[in-house]
């Protein structure tokens, strides 16, 4: 037995010494992008709309804390990785638009897509909408933004909670277009 582990510790040593790079300098990781900020607020409507504490849910919680760190694509990833276990998840779908938009710093094609299979899967709720405008209102295309925000307003049930929100927001949207 003891010839095998001097073996292996043989092994590795010589590989060492092939592959060696003692003369280059040491650098500490970055990452690749700034922090994406999450806004407590949005997180918050996105629970009253489309529920928590769900499985397909606890992909859009992982890939929140992975935004939030500056890992993008992680943070996409895992959104994308979710919709393999729940592929007809209208959270998970509108999950990936914002994700999508998020680590492109635009509403991408893709994102676009994920935004559209929401719609597909649920053409009659707010979510797809909201968060669409919500995308195009990060990247400063506010006419897109109310033309979304103002379709969700139209498909919110009256007593939903989250309608006050949605009104307030395309209120405030408007009073800055209007300047």
């Amino acid at each position: 037995m003891w010839g095998f582990v001097a073996a292996a510790v043989l092994l590795g040593a010589s590989g060492y010494a092939l592959q060696q790079h003692a003369n280059l300098t040491g650098h500490s990781a970055v990452a690749g992008r700034e922090p994406v900020v999450i806004d407590p607020a949005s997180t918050a409507l996105r629970a009253a709309m489309l529920g928590q504490f769900t499985g397909d849910g606890a992909f859009l919680v992982a890939s929140d804390a992975l935004m939030r760190s500056g890992s993008r694509t992680s943070g996409t990833k895992v959104v994308l990785l979710g919709l393999n276990t729940y592929p007809r998840s209208l959270t998970l779908w509108t999950g990936a638009g914002t994700a999508l938009a998020q680590h492109d710093g635009e509403v991408s094609p893709a994102a676009r897509f994920a935004f559209d299979q929401a719609t597909r899967l649920a053409p009659e709720h707010p979510a797809p909408p909201y968060f669409r405008g919500l995308a195009y209102a990060e990247t400063g295309d506010f006419l897109k933004a109310r033309r979304y925000w103002a379709r969700a307003l139209a498909l919110s049930p009256r007593e939903a909670g989250y309608r006050r929100d949605i009104a307030e927001q395309l209120a405030t949207l408007d009073a800055m277009t209007a300047e």
